[in-house]
């Protein structure tokens, strides 16, 4: 029995030191990658704590959804597959309130970077002097026509935007409004970008939005999120 069974002297403490590995993992991975994307986002002016705490404010205001407005659909619309109701009276459609489509603003992915945009464009011309206002509407402009060709709506789903593609594109009116790298091409790309997608994605899609079998849409939000925060991460490669 002595040669089947083997007691450890240290008793449970591999069980502990096991346990606090990978708390240790579970806790410093995180971190290392919040820091390095900190990093990245300060070369965008910010400071590495005020850049931590933007990208934190993103990532906890993505599960904030702002409600704004109800697209009303009348049930005779015959993609939902639904009977339809009509006005005793009038013999009209109505609207069915099983039909409406809640639109809302998400926190994180759509009022968090139009904000650092505003303040990145005000920033530069107050550093500069030079406004990059026409250069970020051409960016926007091209990064939401790029976006909505390449959006899809997934019935009981919502809006799923390409996630690589639109902070691709964002980059080369950067380097071309901005005449190459720098501070200049990297708040081009970022506004224009950021904008572009929640333009292109959420504006561009809500007509046919309405005429779907989606019954809630958040600009920014799920499907939107992770392409306007690759942008934003992409955007300070060109620093």
């Amino acid at each position: 029995m002595n040669g089947v069974y083997r007691l450890s002297p240290l008793g449970s403490l591999p069980v502990f030191a096991l346990i606090g590995l990978v708390v240790l993992i579970v806790l410093v991975i995180p971190l290392l990658i919040l820091g390095l994307i900190g990093a990245a986002f300060s070369r965008l002016g910010f400071s590495w704590i005020e850049a931590v705490a933007v990208i934190l404010l993103m990532f906890l205001g993505s599960f904030v959804d702002i409600p704004v407005w109800t697209l009303r659909r009348h049930a005779d619309n015959t993609a939902t597959g639904m009977p339809a109701v009509f006005d005793a009276f009038s013999g009209e459609p109505v609207p069915d309130e099983r039909l409406n489509t809640e639109l809302s603003v998400n926190l994180g992915g759509a009022v968090i970077p139009l904000i650092i945009s505003g303040f990145l464009l005000f920033d530069v011309q107050r550093l500069t002097g030079e406004s990059l206002l026409l250069q970020a509407g051409i960016a926007l402009i091209f990064v939401a026509l790029v976006t909505r060709f390449f959006t899809t709506i997934i019935p009981g789903y919502g809006i799923r935007a390409p996630l690589f593609l639109p902070a691709v594109s964002a980059l080369a009116p950067g380097l071309l409004a901005a005449g190459g790298t720098g501070l200049s091409a990297a708040v081009v790309a970022f506004a224009g970008g950021t904008a572009g997608i929640l333009l292109g994605a959420g504006i561009f899609t809500l007509p046919a939005v309405k005429n779907s079998s989606v019954s809630r849409v958040s600009i920014g939000g799920a499907g939107m999120f992770g392409a306007v925060f690759l942008c934003g991460l992409l955007a300070t490669l060109i620093a």
